[in-house]
């Protein structure tokens, strides 16, 4: 972070706000022309502070409107059974963040999927087969208060 001056820290918090900001509107409220703000953004894509653009979809207009969090146990502790955990939990759609965690579960997964019923045939069909899992407890999501994107820059 020490090499980013104010400018490029205002230019990603503008697109963590809008990525589909053009160059011009995004010269227009940085203050300076496009071709710099050009080369700025196009450095801080280079240098990996910009990951990737892509759209955020609302989950209940896409028929995904049940959002649970799964705290998971592995069986037991190896570099086998996590790198399966691992590998089985990546080719899973409904899951949407994965998280090695500290305490009493091993990882923390976010899924979105439409009802209660296709949670139920979530954990037995998808779940159900990672035979790395020990157990597994299930948080559901009754009101969403704040999801935001933007990390702090």
């Amino acid at each position: 972070m020490e090499n980013l001056d104010e400018i490029d820290r205002k230019i990603l918090q503008l697109m963590q706000e809008n990525a589909k900001l053009t160059t011009k509107e995004l010269a227009d409220k940085i203050k300076l022309s496009p071709t710099p703000t050009f080369e700025r953004l196009k450095r801080l894509e280079r240098e990996g502070f910009i990951d990737h653009y892509a759209a955020v979809l609302h989950p209940e207009k896409t028929g995904n409107g049940l959002i649970a969090f799964c705290n998971i146990r592995l069986k037991q502790h190896s570099r086998t059974i996590g790198l399966d955990f691992i590998q089985a939990v990546q080719k899973i759609p409904e899951v949407t963040e994965c998280y090695n965690i500290s305490g009493d579960y091993d990882f923390m997964i976010k899924i979105y999927v439409r009802d209660m019923p296709h949670y139920q045939e979530f954990v037995l069909m998808r779940l159900g087969e990672i035979k790395s899992i020990g157990s597994l407890h299930s948080i559901f999501v009754i009101g969403e208060i704040k999801n935001s994107h933007a990390i702090p820059v």
